[in-house]
């Protein structure tokens, strides 16, 4: 049996690699380090593309086997707010699986608006498992021109300058 001496930094780098592991797996604890009943059920973060053009910026929201009607969209000042849930299909039958390794459960998602959107005609639209919010900017105010006129005289025009 071999003694080992106390090595404070040995541990706070076992906890450090553990933490950086979570993140490893863009929905959660890497394969295999979880027990399988927690890796099934509970809150999983979907991954999300956000893009500008000169008309709109865009999310694109992957959601694999989420129902659209089940996605809750919300914008609230200038926060845009997404919800949902993603239910395993026979959960009854959970033993029948060999491997579980998506995770599965409710779901949010909060993004900052810009004041540049138009917030009342925000649209979305879902295809092949991918949810795509369009946000419209507003349209640009043109300056105007203002005449300015003189004190008791009549603004000057083509006809009366000579």
């Amino acid at each position: 049996m071999a003694i080992m001496g106390y090595d404070p930094f040995r541990q706070l780098l076992h906890l450090q690699d553990r933490v950086f592991r979570a993140f490893d797996q863009p929905y959660g604890p890497g394969r295999g380090t979880v027990e399988p009943e927690q890796s099934v059920i509970g809150t999983w973060t979907p991954q999300v593309d956000v893009f500008e053009s000169a008309e709109a910026i865009t999310l694109k929201v992957e959601l694999p086997e989420v129902n659209a009607k089940d996605v809750d969209i919300q914008i609230e000042g200038n926060a845009l707010t997404l919800r949902g849930e993603r239910n395993l299909e026979n959960a009854d039958k959970r033993d029948s699986y060999h491997r579980i390794e998506r995770t599965y459960g409710s779901f949010g998602r909060t993004f900052t608006v810009p004041s540049t959107v138009d917030t009342e005609n925000v649209s979305a639209e879902s295809r092949d498992g991918v949810l795509r919010i369009t946000l419209p900017k507003k349209a640009e105010v043109k300056p105007k021109q203002i005449k300015v006129q003189v004190d008791g005289a009549p603004a000057l025009t083509e006809k009366t300058k000579h």
